[in-house]
């Protein structure tokens, strides 16, 4: 069974920096694109950022981009999110997703972790 698990979340002061893990199980993801999505109370769920399966492409929300970087240890079947100068407006349960390949839709979900930044 596939599984996406979702570590780091936690309550920060605003500027402060959480860094996010996913941890996947039940099939490697070595060749698949991985991304980060949140979703706020109230709000749509949202982009974050992307990475591909190499780790040599990424994308960002325009909302992140110079804050937050997406990385990958495919040895490890991990993927991250360093999260820096964090604001009140990226409070989200931040959701982990991966793709069955590099191309595609996201197929696999993770369960979420919470992110609360208090200013």
């Amino acid at each position: 069974q596939v599984q996406l698990v979702e570590s780091g979340g936690g309550l920060v002061q605003a500027g402060g920096s959480l860094r996010l893990s996913c941890a996947a199980s039940g099939r490697t993801f070595t060749t698949s694109r991985m991304g980060w999505f949140r979703q706020a109370p109230g709000k749509e769920h949202e982009f974050v950022a992307s990475i591909s399966s190499s780790g040599a492409i990424t994308d960002y929300a325009d909302s992140v981009k110079g804050r937050f970087k997406i990385s990958r240890d495919n040895n490890k079947n991990t993927l991250y999110l360093q999260m820096n100068s964090l604001k009140p407006e990226d409070t989200a349960v931040y959701y982990c997703a991966a793709a069955r390949s590099d191309l595609g839709g996201y197929a696999y979900w993770g369960q979420g972790t919470q992110v609360t930044v208090s200013t």
